[in-house]
């Protein structure tokens, strides 16, 4: 589905926005600065996903999320998420490519396929992916390690190419917040075509 290549462009200065807010913000459908489950939904359907992935997706996002990123407030039965505090719903048992604060670490980036693709070195298989997870992994970190399996296997489920592969430039544009948007533009172009 994703398999042409990505924008280069990666600059942070653009919108004054990490790299891990450029990823979150694209759900952030009307751009208020909140994400509610109904724009994560509309965000997972205008990149491909099925009725019932972006139902559940939403749901476990946002439930899982908003607490964390609205830290001294009440809450909410609406589950908004704010896009601005999202690095402080960072979770453990990750890559570390984002840091602690949303910012990419390309160090950390380039390790992933160092040491996980062994087939092809700008790419990742199921198992090598599945592989990366249970090395990541920190001991008894259970809600660490559904939050990755989760957020691996869906982008391998939605973004692998016809080979089955996950491609590095796939990955770095989820990272980098580009990823979503060449997706929908994608889906929205071959939607005109049909």
């Amino acid at each position: 589905m994703a398999s042409s290549t990505l924008s280069s462009d990666t600059n942070q200065t653009d919108t004054n926005q990490d790299f891990l807010q450029k990823h979150v913000a694209f759900f952030d459908r009307n751009k208020d600065g909140l994400v509610y489950p109904w724009e994560t939904f509309q965000g997972f359907r205008a990149i491909g996903a099925g009725m019932l992935l972006s139902t559940v997706a939403s749901l476990f996002i946002n439930m899982g999320l908003s607490s964390k990123t609205r830290p001294g407030k009440w809450p909410s039965l609406l589950f908004p998420i704010e896009v601005k505090n999202i690095p402080k719903a960072k979770h453990t048992s990750d890559s570390g490519v984002y840091d602690s604060e949303g910012r990419f670490v390309p160090s950390k980036f380039e390790e992933i396929f160092k040491k996980h693709a062994h087939t092809h070195p700008d790419a990742l298989t199921s198992d090598e992916l599945s592989e990366m997870l249970k090395a990541n992994r920190e001991p008894k970190d259970y809600g660490g390690w559904i939050a990755a399996l989760s957020e691996w296997k869906i982008l391998f489920y939605l973004c692998k190419d016809k080979n089955g592969l996950l491609r590095k430039e796939v990955v770095r544009g989820v990272y980098d917040g580009s990823l979503f948007e060449h997706m929908e533009k994608e889906r929205q172009s071959s939607k005109k075509k049909a």
